[in-house]
């Protein structure tokens, strides 16, 4: 299935078009994903047992919450749906809920009415993202009873990277697409992954890779299709440049065509 949350660097485009790169399902147990993000690999392969995780610790609530209380956020972005306006946007930006359902709400609204999806944070963390042009809270595309039935197959967690990594073991299928920080392409992101993702933390993932391969991981890596990043995967696994579109930036003329690297080490 299609996934319901939208995400700058999101793989939709990957599960389209690269399926090819992954085992199949009968040829490893548990799958792995420890940057998770927007999910779209996730919900495509629709892995019968899994470990999900990422960082961003009110992303991980809403899938908890679409998880084990689907209904109750589907019927409140139908309301929402009804009134949404720019006044509301910024009144429902500038909140703080605490409990996990308003939590997922605020995000999957925000998330769908925000300027192309973009999740960013100010210095403070707090969500600073412009109101978009599109209105609708509600998705044609959204299939909640399903997504929570997909989700029901995974353990959801709230951690830095490597631990995650760490519970790979033999004929585990681990997917690792971090955020990419090294400029590529004038990819306009570039800047706040630097703050999210360092180059050192690039090493430790490097490193963390190459002990699951030699625990007999299947591992299939995108990152940036750069020359620091080639030479950081220098005989780890076969590399591949594969091309995507982007909209990120927001000068229509940055737009176009732009390469990112599989690195498949299986």
């Amino acid at each position: 299935m299609e996934s319901f949350i939208k995400w700058a660097g999101g793989k939709r485009w990957f599960v389209k078009n690269h399926m090819h790169l992954f085992p199949g399902q009968n040829e490893y147990k548990k799958y792995l994903e420890p940057f998770l993000g927007g999910g779209s690999v996730y919900f495509n392969l629709e892995p019968s047992k899994a470990i999900l995780n990422d960082i961003n610790s009110e992303l991980i609530t809403t899938y908890k919450t679409i998880k084990n209380d689907w209904e109750i956020v589907k019927n409140e972005l139908s309301r929402l749906n009804e009134l949404h306006n720019e006044s509301l946007y910024y009144s429902i930006r500038n909140s703080n809920p605490t409990n996990e359902i308003d939590v997922a709400i605020r995000f999957l609204y925000l998330n769908r009415t925000c300027w192309n999806g973009l999740y960013r944070v100010n210095k403070m963390n707090q969500f600073n993202v412009p109101i978009g042009t599109k209105s609708k809270v509600i998705l044609e595309s959204d299939n909640f009873i399903k997504a929570s039935e997909i989700l029901k197959n995974a353990e959801l967690f709230n951690l830095d990277f490597e631990k995650i990594i760490s519970k790979a073991v033999k004929d585990d299928f681990l997917f690792i697409d971090p955020p990419y920080t090294v400029k590529h392409n004038l990819n306009g992101f570039i800047k706040y992954n630097e703050k999210l993702f360092t180059w050192d933390d690039q090493i430790r993932l490097r490193n963390a890779v190459v002990k699951a391969i030699n625990r007999n991981v299947k591992v299939l890596v995108l990152n940036a299709d750069h020359e620091s990043i080639r030479e950081l995967y220098t005989q780890v696994g076969e590399q591949f440049s594969l091309s995507r579109a982007s909209v990120i930036a927001g000068n229509k003329e940055k737009r176009g065509t732009y390469s990112e690297l599989a690195i498949k080490c299986y």
